[in-house]
């Protein structure tokens, strides 16, 4: 059965690179995330990292991506891409040993897994957050930021770094 380019992405399972473009490793997406420090074990595979987030992220995990963004503030665009109020923030850093819910583990983890594309694909992880704070030509002037709130925004900016990958700018 053949489907167009877009039907065909959406297909793509949740957690999975669009067709076309590789997937970040759960060990760099780990990384942002705090690594070795965060994480009782190392992550090699997706389905580990499915499962860890099933069981949900530490806390600490949320704490350290938070604390380390070089240019991201902690604002409304921020709580509506990862799903999170700042006031949860602010819990999660006061008891990091709590576990973050299934939910918002796989929007963490998301959040983080679209940064190390990002990074990988400007080069360093200064210019990948400035471009998600900037209106981008391909995204009809939108801020990648702003489209991490829905699945389907996502999809558009996972879409729109693969097209930069390849050197399609539009």
């Amino acid at each position: 059965m053949h489907h167009p380019p877009a039907a065909a992405a959406a297909l793509v399972p949740a957690g999975m690179a669009p067709a076309g473009m590789a997937p970040t490793a759960p060990h760099d997406i780990a990384g942002l995330l705090g690594g070795d420090e965060v994480f009782a074990r190392p992550l090699h595979t997706t389905l580990e990292a499915h499962e860890m987030l099933l069981a949900g992220l530490p806390g600490q995990a949320l704490a350290h991506l938070l604390d380390s963004l070089i240019v991201l503030d902690r604002t409304e665009s921020l709580e509506k891409a990862m799903g999170i109020s700042l006031r949860t923030f602010q819990r999660w850093k006061d008891r990091p040993g709590r576990p973050l819910s299934p939910d918002q583990s796989g929007r963490t983890w998301k959040f983080a897994e679209i940064l190390a594309r990002a990074t990988s694909v400007f080069g360093d992880r200064q210019a990948a957050e400035e471009w998600l704070e900037r209106p981008a030509i391909g995204l009809d002037q939108r801020r990648p930021m702003d489209l991490l709130a829905t699945p389907a925004g996502l999809q558009l900016v996972e879409e729109f770094l693969q097209r930069l990958e390849y050197g399609v700018y539009a």
